[in-house]
């Protein structure tokens, strides 16, 4: 069976994995990126690490997950804040000449719906949406196996897709953009102005509505809405057999997303009432996910 190499490269560390076409993690390698160092340093650490791996040679293909919109046919970050120097630079290119493996290039979060999509809960499946609900939100669709990037590499980037236009203005992003209204980190905001230091994170907000705080409950309802509203919305578009939703949100599955799918369904034409919403479920969604980007082109 082919084997490929998947590297998951944040801001902080990197994982370089060994992974079977099946999805199978068979070697892992982790250290620090060197991320605010420069692209030398990143790519030499990035070089080490893949030699370390057993028999790399014979990996028929080499992915890379990273923090930021890419060109799918470039191969180049469009944006890297969190990779300084790497916007344009033809990472890819330089992996695949030095080693001789293709090597492809694709967002992070884009490689773990990827994952989710070929030999996670997506698996056999035409059209997968994949969402991840954590500090912010993300998300990609997945066609036949395939990420659609877009020609600026900003498909399924649906954080700031408009649920209310009467809220507040928070930041960059559109006012009522649906990142700002029911990710982790507005429900962190709406929580403390509210309760103040009693809340630290979203689970907070979560652990006081299931002890039946009114305001938590409202702010829980509130972002099962918005969230239905932008599934209602991102279903009018390309009607997926399946939403899988990761991130951190989902640790309070149990409360959101009875919630999410009662308001998708209420807010969405009735054929597609029955679309599966489901949690993701691979433990290693980043580097798995990253070795599927050969898979997915082919390789």
């Amino acid at each position: 069976m082919k084997s490929y190499i998947g590297i998951d490269l944040g801001g902080t560390n990197v994982r370089v994995a060994k992974v079977s076409a099946d999805g199978e993690v068979l070697a892992v390698v982790k250290g620090p990126s060197y991320s605010q160092d420069g692209p030398a340093k990143v790519m030499a650490n990035l070089k080490n690490l893949i030699r370390k791996i057993p028999d790399w040679q014979e990996c028929s293909g080499i992915g890379v997950g990273v923090p930021g919109p890419v060109d799918a046919v470039t191969r180049t970050m469009v944006l890297s804040t969190n990779l300084p120097g790497f916007t344009g630079y033809p990472m890819a290119a330089e992996l695949e000449a030095e080693l001789g493996i293709p090597t492809y290039l694709d967002n992070d979060a884009n490689v773990a719906g990827l994952a989710e999509a070929l030999v996670g809960a997506g698996k056999g499946l035409k059209t997968v949406f994949y969402t991840t609900i954590s500090t912010g939100i993300g998300g990609v669709l997945i066609v036949d196996g395939k990420a659609v990037s877009g020609k600026h590499g900003f498909g399924g980037e649906i954080a700031n897709i408009i649920i209310d236009r009467n809220r507040d203005k928070v930041n960059y992003l559109n006012v009522g953009a649906i990142e700002n209204e029911a990710s982790g980190t507005a429900l962190t905001r709406k929580g403390r102005r509210i309760f103040g230091d009693e809340v630290k994170h979203a689970g907070n907000v979560f652990d006081l509505a299931a002890k039946g705080n009114e305001d938590a409950v409202k702010i829980i309802d509130e972002a099962a809405k918005d969230l239905g509203q932008l599934f209602a919305t991102i279903a009018c578009v390309c009607d997926p057999d399946i939403f899988i939703i990761g991130g951190g949100m989902m640790r309070s599955a149990d409360s959101l997303l009875p919630g999410v799918v009662k308001n998708f369904k209420e807010m969405s034409h009735t054929a597609l009432a029955d679309t599966k919403f489901v949690i993701a479920g691979l433990d290693e969604p980043g580097v798995i996910g990253a070795a599927m980007l050969p898979v997915s082109y082919g390789k």
